[in-house]
């Protein structure tokens, strides 16, 4: 066995490799970028090495940097985790010259599945169902619409090279057809360097299922049992969970049997993954891709099967066989993963960022993260936050379970899609095990929003929270960061409550016990106290413990589902403040959604622009996204110049609207 590993990737991968190879006795050598220098996965490895500035393109990404600190390091094998270099035939192809060992399958196999188009071709080769579409050579824009008709509308369009829900577009109509085919090639040139698409038959009420397989060196292959993956959002997994639910026997046989004959076409010899769809009415399969690496939702097959799929990895890429066969892998009990990104659900599952003023997660659960209170979630990697994962002896309770420990989990700071988890698993679709990969859609199709009630009362508190800690005066504890806040004068004290754009003037009254706390959309009437950094309310008769942090004049509370985070200022200092340092917004100007990069500028000043055309594309945590003019109008301004990086709510093409003609 390997006495040294570098690992080459970042955030909770990192630390769950670091957790295994620790077990094993194996010396843990992180690498780093200039964002990543006080990460977790950093502190935790027994040495660390930086290489490079924060883009993954600068770091992460150049297997030069990483085979130099694996030199530099001692280290004797590499770990690509997933994502980054996982899929790439450069980082192996360096290990086998410099003699370290590569932790992942031989690098002919990733090159076979690392292309969709010819992992397409292999599956068919090998009798293994396909997609019907186009995965031809011929890339021109005229040929690939050509294809796409040829097919049938509704089409699929994906990135060739990669994975992801990067270079994804669903295209129903001829008209869309041009721009979606632009916009995946720019986004898979951008995450992968390579920017080939394919087209394949949209499956409309498509289940999402994989294998994991796993083979040595010896030629012993295996699959480790399926997981349903359907719960999307942007072609990316939120909810995985195995077995999948309410498949047939035949179904599920022939899923295991077409893993492992593709696998073993290739000579498989590491852990992978087959992913299939399988349509919801009919069961029929079709093979999609293969991830010739650790998939995210690994943890769902260890829960049921006891294996330590981290531990096999290295076990193999040591020489060692596997010491199992097919008929020793028992599958017990049922188990869900739920994945927690920071991410803003109630706004198209848009990335956040920013310091993480409270971690706390459940305790009596699996959980792999890469994050703690204190954490900088930056937006030049995934918005991934943490796993949670959950078992039990049955479906129904592993359910029970998760809805539980989504409850209990509190993340203040940047925004995470927790309350939208906690709402998506208790759907009826979910709940039953019947979810497609149209559940967000069918489910909420004006989009998930956040519980109205919750986020007015969430509002209010934050304003008792402020209030509390000027009663608190110079304490420490969590109102260490109030940076000369001063105690308020006793009686009525009004509060300029804003946060996404809206301003509310919230009151407190009350005499330190009891308060009534009152704004334009009525009065909530409380009995509250407050320990550290939990504010705990009686109103209606029922207590409601926040979970909150004050940094400044930000207060980022819990209350009830709702997650926010406010700014609070005392009603006299917003009304010095008001008006000062204000920017064009709104209207017909393109506004930043998020914070992000800018990619393209499509306009110049004077420039004369149609309602739904495309002004500028933004990236933001690998994604990017069409930012359109609402109206038909002339650009009078740019703000914002391509390569440079955007706050949420800046002004990037200022647009005159076009005069309406009298009637």
């Amino acid at each position: 066995m390997f006495r040294s590993l570098l690992i080459a990737n970042r955030g909770e991968i990192a630390v769950r490799i670091v957790r295994t190879a620790r077990r094993m006795g194996i010396r843990t050598i992180a690498v780093y970028s200039e964002a990543d220098a006080e990460a977790l996965h950093v502190r935790l490895a027994d040495a660390a090495v930086p290489i490079g500035p924060a883009p993954a393109r600068d770091s992460y990404l150049r297997a030069d940097r990483i085979i130099e600190a694996a030199r530099l390091a001692g280290a004797e094998a590499i770990h690509p985790g997933y994502g980054f270099l996982s899929e790439k035939i450069e980082l192996p192809t360096l290990c086998a010259e410099h003699g370290i060992a590569w932790v992942g399958p031989h690098a002919k196999a990733i090159a076979a599945m690392g292309s969709k188009i010819e992992a397409k071709r292999l599956a068919a080769k090998a009798g293994v169902p396909v997609v019907p579409g186009y995965d031809g050579e011929d890339q021109n824009p005229g040929r690939l619409e050509a294809e796409a008709l040829r097919t049938g509308l509704p089409v699929m369009i994906k990135a060739s090279a990669g994975g992801g829900g990067k270079g994804m577009r669903a295209v129903a109509s001829a008209e869309a057809l041009a721009e979606a085919l632009g916009s995946a090639r720019r986004e898979a040139e951008a995450a992968f360097g390579d920017g080939r698409l394919l087209i394949e038959k949209l499956i409309t009420r498509p289940r999402h299922v994989e294998v994991q397989v796993i083979g040595d060196k010896h030629g012993n292959l295996v699959h480790l049992y399926e997981r349903d993956c359907s719960v999307q959002r942007n072609n990316q997994k939120l909810l995985e969970e195995a077995p999948a639910p309410h498949l047939s026997d035949a179904t599920r046989a022939a899923l295991h049997r077409h893993a492992v004959r593709l696998a073993s076409a290739i000579g498989y010899d590491s852990t992978g993954t087959m992913e299939f769809i399988v349509d919801a009415a009919t069961e029929e399969v079709f093979f999609l891709e293969m991830n010739t690496r650790l998939q995210v939702e690994h943890t769902v097959t260890e829960a049921i099967t006891g294996l330590d799929l981290v531990e096999w990895q290295l076990r193999v890429a040591a020489g060692e066989r596997l010491g199992f066969a097919q008929g020793d892998i028992m599958m017990t009990g049922h188990a869900i993963q739920a994945r927690l990104t920071a991410e803003r659900a109630d706004e198209g599952f848009r990335p956040d960022a920013g310091r993480i003023a409270l971690w706390s997660p459940p305790s009596d659960i699996r959980v792999d993260s890469g994050v703690e209170t204190g954490t900088i979630i930056g937006l030049s990697y995934d918005s991934l936050l943490a796993k949670l994962i959950v078992s039990g002896a049955d479906r129904p309770q592993a359910l029970q379970r998760l809805a539980a420990a989504l409850d209990d989990l509190t993340v203040l700071g940047p925004a995470t899609n927790r309350a939208f988890l906690a709402d998506a698993v208790r759907t009826e679709a979910f709940a039953e095990g019947r979810a497609t990969t149209r559940l967000i859609a069918e489910t909420w199709p004006d989009g998930w929003t956040r519980d109205a009630a919750d986020l007015v009362l969430a509002r209010r508190l934050a304003a008792l929270a402020m209030w509390m800690a000027g009663r608190a005066g110079e304490r420490r504890s969590p109102w260490s960061n109030l940076q000369g806040f001063r105690l308020l004068a006793a009686g009525a004290t009004p509060f300029s409550v804003s946060a996404d754009g809206t301003t509310a003037l919230v009151t407190v009254t009350g005499d330190g016990r009891h308060f009534t706390l009152a704004d334009a959309d009525g009065t909530t009437t409380v009995e509250a106290s407050c320990d550290r950094e939990v504010l705990t309310a009686v109103t209606d008769g029922a207590a409601i413990a926040c979970r909150f942090a004050i940094d400044g004049r930000h207060v980022a509370i819990r209350a009830r589902s709702v997650e926010a985070a406010f700014r609070v200022l005392p009603a006299s200092e917003a009304a010095l403040l008001a008006g000062a340092g204000a920017s064009v917004a709104g209207g017909a100007n393109i506004i930043a959604p998020m914070p992000g990069l800018i990619a393209e500028i499509r306009v110049a000043v004077g420039d004369e622009v149609a309602a739904g055309q495309t002004l500028a594309v933004l990236e933001s945590m690998k994604l990017f996204t069409d930012l359109k003019s609402a109206c038909d109008g002339r650009v009078e301004r740019i703000a914002a110049e391509p390569g440079k990086t955007v706050s949420a709510g800046a002004l990037i093409v200022a647009v005159k609207p076009a005069e309406t003609p009298a009637p």
